[in-house]
């Protein structure tokens, strides 16, 4: 595995190197890891090789923060774990616009840190699964990953799904019992949405990553509230 450290403090890049080794020892992996001490350097050699797979990201470095770098790899790439790693706790709702594995406060503790390697390289092992969905024109097999939202529509569904809608001819407790993922929990009677894909929640809205607002029902705020903090922290798979 191809891993990234950025980190503008040398003393600190060095504690993490460690742990990071100490954890790849003890799980039996074999990890290459590489040091960048800004965002922009890191970013210049990003886009020769975008063959990371985890990245270890400071938020507050020079010019460009680490926030700001990742919404940027953000951009094309869905696929990079990014573990966030800082000296103040501000930016942790910022973290869901990024799908940030975890937010871990420094110094790094080994416990905290070994818990989220193990969810990360635990995302990029995890097969990908596809559901059947039964449509007007036959079967058509969806990744569940790419679901953002399904909304119900009287005795019918609209999944979308990477940009399109799929209209399929089930109920949505049939759905959510087809899915059996944790990611997936209502906003409101109509709306059932994807943790991953989730940017920002107002009081009366939950905004994904495409920019699409769902409606909240005000009952279920804190449940989303709870659901995002614990999916974000690394409780859920």
């Amino acid at each position: 595995m191809k891993w990234v450290i950025c980190e503008d403090e040398l003393a600190i890049a060095g504690q993490i190197t460690k742990l990071v080794q100490g954890w790849a020892s003890l799980r039996g992996q074999t990890v290459h890891i590489s040091h960048f001490k800004s965002a922009e350097a890191f970013l210049f050699a990003y886009e020769d090789d975008k063959s990371v797979d985890l990245l270890l990201l400071d938020i507050q470095m020079g010019e460009m923060d680490g926030m700001t770098l990742a919404r940027k790899i953000r951009e094309d790439n869905n696929k990079v774990q990014i573990i966030f790693i800082t000296g103040i706790s501000d930016y942790v709702a910022e973290g869901y616009d990024v799908s940030a594995v975890h937010y871990l406060l420094k110094p790094v503790k080994e416990e905290k840190l070994y818990t989220a390697l193990d969810k990360a390289t635990a995302n990029l092992s995890k097969p990908k699964r596809a559901i059947s969905i039964d449509t007007a024109d036959g079967i058509t097999l969806v990744d569940v990953d790419d679901i953002a939202y399904v909304e119900a529509l009287d005795h019918a569904l609209a999944i979308s799904a990477k940009g399109s809608i799929i209209n399929a001819k089930m109920p949505l407790y049939k759905l959510e019992e087809a899915l059996a993922d944790e990611r997936f929990i209502k906003t409101h009677r109509s709306y059932l949405i994807n943790l991953a894909h989730v940017k920002r929640v107002t009081r009366t809205d939950v905004i994904l990553d495409n920019g699409t607002a769902l409606p909240l029902s005000r009952r279920l705020y804190k449940d989303i509230n709870s659901a995002l903090m614990k999916y974000i922290t690394g409780g859920m798979s």
